[in-house]
């Protein structure tokens, strides 16, 4: 009988590698430009095409590499960042485990220039599914250039789940910025089909995070800073009132590098208890010098899970730093230097000789509190009433009407009767209640107004008939780089609501006008909801994002819990919901109205 166990060729052993290390091409960007910070490098440009699928570019000054030293960094474990086992507990570069290059090249076609600043010629390395193309001397400039195209072209599979180039270019954009976070002292360029995306020069770590995410964050950061000998922990937390449901940027950094911590992001909420929504997320970019011998980061390919030895002390110090920060902000005194309608308060003059006077107190001597006080009628209040109807004259409601059988749900169409007062009652502000024949319907305002209105803009998108309301004074709202390819596809459906954007370049958008009927809201955190739910559907069909965009603006303009209605408002409500197509449910799926039937309620009252 032979053998059946063999070992696996090189070219296979890659590719094997490359599923774990390279899963898409923003794993490539993720580790080509940790290289070049390992290699020391001030300025890196990353150019991509079709959001990585043609190609993908790094260029750094690093210090380069000799020609040896080039054609072996393509061969598997070969690194220069350990020597020995005991390493693996003093990292301080990105990468280390010499899988990146070999898997890039198994999966790819992969062209490398560079030249150490004491040669005199740089070496060109040409390499295709791990196979050595060619090799010969190049003039190019002192440090690396790689060219990564036709990602995947050997592993069809592979290539054909990747998402489009939208996603994609999304992902590139946060690999890239969970980078450029950690290093603000090295510029960064990002090109996209030779758009430039990003222009990010040296700076400081605040001027870093504006320069990503928009000056606004400049104003409500709240800096963070503790030194001890367990760890050093360093950053920014947002205020309180900067809480979001969603699209919050939340990042940890230890040692320089990128990590995912629930644990440590259970501390930060914490921090915020009873601040902050429950459900919402908070803004925060914290920083942990740690001993790399206290936490080990080879327990995943892509190195953002990370074990520390002294979890449960780090916890408590990070709760205490972000409550810290966040006391300070909530204890800095308001100084109001507006005196203007203020009523004047006389300095005292201990030398003055005047004496105050006693306040004069009238008092009545025979008032008892304690025997009851009848009130007196005044004189002639019998005209008062004079001209009022009497009771037995007042108008009586009329009787209730039907609504059409066309009206109604078809969800429930059978068991719900329609017949209604036209008198109304709102509970707490909240509920709308109605008499039926059935017994007694409540209704949700909120969640009534927002399928009204989830009906109502679904339809503006379609004929894109919305007015526009003109605004006097244009606001300038400014959106992050990985939004800008997603507010570009929703574009148009923002302009057939009623938004008037001009583009003012560098991410920055005018807003000449809002859809009419929103003029009391707030529409620059409107228009950021909408492209952040738009973000998170950036994969759903045309139809699909159509509904997204309608619900969010629904949300926002809907009539808030706990509004006083008059009847007449109440009615309309009442009205609307019923030409609804459902009546029974919002667009995400929450219970509109039910019934309470009037049997259960003579049981209730036995």
């Amino acid at each position: 009988m032979t053998d059946v166990i063999q070992l696996l060729p090189d070219s296979v052993a890659n590719q094997i590698a490359a599923g774990e290390v390279i899963q898409r091409p923003a794993s490539v960007i993720k580790e080509l430009v940790e290289n070049a910070v390992d290699a020391g490098a001030t300025t890196i440009h990353v150019l991509v095409v079709d959001a990585g699928r043609t190609s993908i570019q790094v260029i750094d000054d690093g210090c380069g590499m000799s020609e040896t030293d080039a054609r072996l960094a393509f061969e598997r474990h070969a690194t220069s960042k350990i020597r020995k086992a005991d390493d693996l507990f003093s990292l301080r570069t990105m990468g280390f485990r010499g899988e990146a290059l070999p898997s890039i090249a198994a999966v790819a076609q992969v062209e490398l220039r560079t030249r150490r600043e004491t040669d005199e010629v740089g070496t060109c390395l040409a390499l295709s599914g791990s196979r050595v193309e060619s090799q010969e001397p190049c003039s190019c400039s002192v440090g690396s250039s790689f060219t990564v195209s036709n990602l995947f072209f050997n592993v069809p599979a592979r290539r054909k789940f990747l998402k489009t180039n939208a996603t994609e270019l999304n992902n590139i954009l946060t690999a890239f910025e969970r980078i450029v976070l950690v290093y603000p002292n090295i510029s960064f360029t990002l090109h996209s089909n030779g758009q430039e995306l990003m222009n990010l020069r040296a700076g400081n770590q605040l001027q870093r995070i504006t320069d990503i995410y928009g000056r606004r964050y400049a104003q409500d950061l709240l800096p963070l800073q503790v030194d001890t000998e367990l760890c050093k922990v360093k950053g920014f937390v947002a205020k309180p009132e900067t809480a979001r449901k969603k699209g919050a940027p939340e990042c940890f950094f230890v040692n320089g590098r990128y990590m995912k911590h629930p644990y440590f992001h259970k501390a930060v909420l914490q921090a915020y208890e009873r601040l902050i929504p429950i459900g919402t997320h908070i803004p925060y970019f914290i920083y942990f010098e740690v001993n790399p011998a206290d936490i080990d980061v080879n327990i995943h390919p892509t190195k953002t899970e990370i074990k520390f030895e002294n979890e449960q002390a780090i916890w408590q110090l990070l709760m205490a730093a972000v409550k810290d920060a966040i006391g300070q902000f909530c204890a800095i005194p308001q100084i109001d230097f507006d005196t203007e309608g203020k009523p004047d308060i006389p300095v005292y003059d201990p030398l003055s000789v005047q004496t105050p006077s006693t306040p004069h107190v009238q008092r009545t001597p025979n008032y008892n509190p304690f025997q009851p006080q009848k009130p007196k009628a005044a004189a002639g209040w019998e005209q008062l009433y004079a001209n009022l109807p009497s009771a037995k004259t007042e108008a009586q409601p009329e009787s209730p009407t039907l609504f059409d059988e066309h009206e109604l749900n078809p969800i429930g169409r059978d068991n719900i009767t329609a017949e209604k007062s036209p008198i109304h009652y709102q509970y707490k502000g909240r509920y709308i209640m109605t008499a039926v024949k059935s017994g007694l319907m409540i209704i949700d305002q909120h969640r009534a107004d927002v399928r009204i209105r989830y009906e109502q803009y679904l339809a503006l998108q379609k004929t894109r008939t919305a007015d526009t309301q003109q605004v006097l004074f244009p606001e300038v709202i400014q959106f992050t780089p990985a939004e800008l390819p997603i507010l570009e596809k929703v574009l148009p459906r923002l302009s057939s609501v009623g938004f008037d954007l001009t583009n003012l370049g560098q991410g920055s958008y005018a807003i000449n006008g809002i859809p009419a009927g929103i003029e009391g809201l707030n529409y620059v955190r409107l228009l950021q909801d909408m492209v952040e739910e738009a973000l998170q559907h950036d994969n759903a069909s045309s139809d699909e994002l159509e509904r997204t965009l309608a619900l969010s603006m629904a949300r926002h303009a809907a009539i808030p819990q706990g509004q006083v209605l008059n009847n007449d408002e109440m009615e309309n409500i009442v009205n609307e919901l019923f030409a609804c197509g459902n009546v029974n449910y919002t667009p995400d799926g929450h219970t509109i109205l039910c019934i309470l039937p009037q049997h259960e309620i003579e049981e209730l009252l036995k």
